[in-house]
Order: C-alpha cells, then structure tokens, then sequence
C-alpha cells in the first residue's frame, strides 16, 4: 500500500503574458487503501492532478510524494502505478487475456506466478473467466472496461489511477460497475484516487473525496460530510441538490437568531456574535410540507419523477428552490424547514 501526498502543486502553461493556470496550490493527502475520488465540472483541474501524479504532468511549483519519497523526478513508468483511462485503450490485435499480460511485459508477475496464472487470477477477480481468447470488439464495453482495469492491476501496482473509466457507459451499467470497482480495490486494499465529473457517483464509492473548483480544493472529507456539511457555497450548489439563502440578521437570542430573507423572516439556529449577513442551505429533503415553521410559496417550475420521489424546481422571492415530494404538486406549494435543519454556509 502507498501513501499519496501533494503539497503545494501548480500548474501553469503559457508565458506570463497569455498563462493559464490548472493547479494553483493543491495539498491532498490520499492514505494507505484508501478509495479516493477527485470531482468537479469540466476544467476545474482534476484530470491534471491525475496527470501529475502519475507523471505525465512535471508540477510548476509543489511535490508529489509517495510514501514520503518526492516523484518528480521519477518518470512515469518508474512510479509503480495502474492507470484506467476513459477510452480503455485496449490493444484491438491482441486477445483479452494477451491484453491483460500485456500489463506484465516489463515486470515479472507478483509472488512468483506466471504470466498465464496472474491473468487467469485477474480475470476471475474482475468476472470475465473465460474469455481470455475473446478479442476486445466481441465484448460488451462494461466488459472492455473491466478488461482494462485488469490490465492495469497485472504488475500489482502500489497505486491505481482511474480516469473517468465509467463515463462512457449508460446508466444502469455504470451503476453495476462502480459497485463492482469498489469491491475489486476492497479485496486487494489498493490506494486508489478515481476521478469524475459526477457527483452522485463520487458519493457513492468513495471512502473520501475532493472537491475542486478552478484548480483548487474546496473542500474534502467522506461523502457524507459533503453533503450535509459543505464548506462552501460552490460545494454547496455543485454535490447534490441545494437550496441557498442570504439573508440579514434582524434579531439574535441565546437560542437562535431572526434573519430577514427577501420579505420573509425565517428563525435560525444561533449564530457567531455580531453576525450581520448569512448565507446558508438546506437540502430538498428538509423543506417539508408539514413543518410549522419558516413557511413558504413556492411557485412551480419544473417537476422531475424519479420513481419514489418528485424533484420540483421552482423560485421563491426571486431565489432558485428545489424540493422532494412524494407526489406531484400543484402549481404552488407551501413549505417550510426547521431552525435545526439549516446548514450555515457563511457570516459576516
């Protein structure tokens, strides 16, 4: 197993006159076996931290570390790592059991075994036994994914990178294949730093993830601290629905505070003394229509049936409202929220 460590890391390309910046000063710390996910929107940088830390990248100014010993001087197939890439790149020529030996041309296989024992092991770790004599076009892309994946782990590498590998997938197949990516990096407890734009899928197979936002890091932690607890704003509007408030402090007790939010008032848990303006969010699945407390008309926009629920946007005094009902609503409706349900964003 490999600790990972970024301290510090930029990149910037271009000169100073036209220079554009990818990484602007990244500290990440990914432990032993850990699952760990970078997410954000297109362009915020994630992809080039992948790069860098498997080398394809030289960091304008930072370290890469592995177990404490700098990388950057260490070209990339030097740096002991299994890299999946969005397209799989498998080798059209080759069989898939020569495709996942492949992986072993220029290392011998681990503890001793043969090159035809480790890809019979590996393509029963990843569901494909019997089909090493299968060539890549016959198979599903789910199982050209999986090839790819046993490709990269053949030389057993202390570290597996993967780049988007499921985004090209439908749906339901990726759904299947992330359950099955989680349990592949369980069994062999492999340090693992996945990357994807989706959040929903950061959430759901990661032991901790990072959020980034124009080559920094807004926030990081386990998925769940994520979602109820954003750091940010932006953490706050990109991982999951949210609705965001600001508002001015009209009145503070011992117990909570009045915030006045557009012409309505809400009761809001205590905040920092002299606190003047908040921002803060609640969740689709706190504005109820049964609270009794900070209510509001909501008029309809949209309304999305997802199965068990409704996901309804619509705006209230001018700000962006998402809600989850169970049942589609009129073209209003009222709801409201609970002081203890409120998430504090930002004071001043």
């Amino acid at each position: 197993m490999t600790e990972l460590r970024l301290e510090g890391v930029s990149k910037r390309y271009g000169t100073d006159d036209d220079e554009t910046v990818a990484l602007a000063g990244v500290d990440l710390t990914v432990r032993d076996g850990e699952f760990f996910t970078l997410v954000g929107p297109s362009g915020c940088g994630k992809t080039t931290t992948l790069r860098t830390i498997a080398g394809f990248e030289t960091p304008t100014e930072g370290t890469v570390a592995f177990d404490g010993e700098a990388m950057t001087a260490v070209p990339p197939e030097d740096r002991d790592i299994g890299i999946v890439f969005q397209s799989y790149a498998l080798f059209p020529h080759m069989s898939v059991a020569e495709n996942v030996g492949y992986g072993l041309e220029f290392r011998d296989p681990p503890d001793g075994r043969s090159v035809d024992d480790r890809v019979a092991e590996l393509l029963e770790l990843v569901d494909l036994s019997g089909m090493g004599e299968r060539a890549p076009d016959q198979l599903s892309g789910g199982q050209q994914q999986r090839v790819a994946l046993a490709r990269a782990l053949a030389p057993a590498p202390d570290l597996l990178l993967l780049d988007e590998p499921l985004s090209a997938l439908d749906a339901q197949l990726r759904e299947s294949l992330r359950l099955q990516l989680k349990r592949i990096q369980s069994t062999l407890d492999i340090t693992t730093v996945y990357v994807t734009h989706d959040q929903e899928e950061a959430l759901a197979i990661s032991d901790r993830l990072a959020v980034m936002s124009a080559g920094t890091v807004e926030q990081v932690g386990p998925p769940q601290e994520i979602y109820h607890e954003p750091a940010t704003r932006f953490v706050a509007e990109f991982v999951g629905d949210n609705t965001v408030f600001d508002g001015r402090v009209s009145e503070t007790t011992a117990d909570g505070a009045r915030v006045a939010v557009g012409d309505a008032t809400f009761d809001l848990p205590a905040l920092p003394p002299g606190t003047e303006t908040v921002s803060f969010c609640l969740r689709p699945g706190t504005l109820t229509r049964d609270a009794d407390r900070n209510r509001v008309t909501v008029a309809v926009d949209t309304c999305e049936f997802l199965g068990e629920r409704v996901r309804v946007h619509g705006r209230w005094n001018g700000t962006a409202i998402v809600l989850g009902l169970e049942s589609m609503p009129p073209e209003t409706v009222t709801v409201g929220f609970a002081p203890e349900d409120v998430h504090v964003l930002e004071t001043s």
